[in-house]
């Protein structure tokens, strides 16, 4: 149990109510009482039924498929707490969706990341807590303290259990960037893990198709771990571990992302893949009968837990990694 102070709340959506309810076993609260429902033509109702009047509140709520409907939930939620009078809001987002849509990539594209961050603030958040953001300075968008919270940790730890130091050579051990965007998570993640690092170079032709160009650095015979910030419908993914074992030579291939999106054809497509396991954490829920035996799941709910109780308490959050 994590010590906590009076007069804080914790309510969710129905993004992943059994996340949510982990945070507060984790911090020794009850989840609170409120019911978030849908009417016949699809509008978001919200009844709080206890009272929020000067609490610090916090709403979880992950904005996973379908996005709108839990983006919409979430608002809702933030505006019945204003208007209740609530003390402080703090949305917790553990996976924060439309973060890829950070920027211009052409003529006349929204940078929808950037409404969502004034939508969430126009409602009345007064804070958020979100999980490895697909860009950092997605941060920057918001006019109210993000606090971003990082997922390495639990890779890191969950890889050194797996393949320990004292058994396993890691010169034999490297971690892949599936894309050139994602070289600095993965660096970060090599160096805690004390093993190589990889590149795998793609030319992506149009959305959610690519195709593999070529593999930097030496991983033939070796055993790969591809280290992403999610996986959606696992095409990158996949297509990088064929490379790493039909290009560069490589013994073995796993794969780790914070995020499993895991849309359209992800779980068929992993499946055939040569990855022999694929590692995520339960920002967003696997469904019951996950079809992919290959895929498992890691509890970041307590490091959820534990910022809250820092940012409730007012100290600093950086300690938790």
């Amino acid at each position: 149990m994590i010590a906590y102070g009076e007069n804080i709340k914790v309510f969710c959506g129905n993004s992943n109510r059994a996340f949510a309810e982990t945070v507060c076993r984790e911090l020794g609260l009850e989840l609170g009482d409120g019911t978030v429902q849908t009417f016949s033509d699809g509008e978001v109702s919200v009844s709080l039924n206890e009272t929020v009047r000067g609490a610090d509140v916090f709403l979880i709520q992950s904005t996973c498929k379908p996005v709108n409907d839990h983006l919409m939930e979430l608002l809702v939620m933030i505006d019945a707490c204003r208007r209740a009078s609530a003390g402080r809001i703090t949305a917790v987002i553990p996976y924060f969706g439309y973060a890829r849509q950070d920027r211009k990539a052409k003529s006349r594209d929204p940078i929808s990341a950037k409404l969502v961050a004034n939508m969430l603030t126009a409602a009345g958040a007064n804070r958020i807590l979100t999980m490895d953001l697909h860009a950092a300075q997605i941060q920057g968008f918001f006019d109210i303290p993000v606090d971003h919270l990082l997922g390495n940790p639990t890779f890191v730890k969950y890889y050194l259990d797996k393949f320990p130091e004292d058994k396993f050579d890691h010169d034999q051990f490297v971690v892949v960037s599936p894309d050139v965007g994602s070289v600095a998570r993965a660096r970060a993640f090599a160096q805690k893990v004390h093993m190589g690092l990889a590149i795998v170079d793609k030319r992506r032709q149009k959305a959610n198709v690519c195709e593999v160009m070529n593999v930097i650095g030496d991983v033939r015979g070796k055993t790969c771990i591809l280290y992403d910030d999610m996986i959606d419908t696992a095409g990158s993914l996949c297509n990088a571990a064929q490379a790493l074992v039909d290009v560069g030579g490589a013994k073995e291939v796993y794969a780790c992302a914070t995020h499993g999106v895991l849309s359209g054809p992800a779980f068929e497509r992993i499946e055939k893949s040569p990855i022999k396991e694929a590692v995520v954490h339960n920002t967003i829920p696997l469904p019951e009968n996950c079809p992919c035996k290959k895929i498992k799941q890691l509890d970041v709910a307590p490091i959820f837990a534990r910022a809250i109780s820092h940012v409730h308490g007012g100290t600093s959050i950086a300690d938790l990694f």
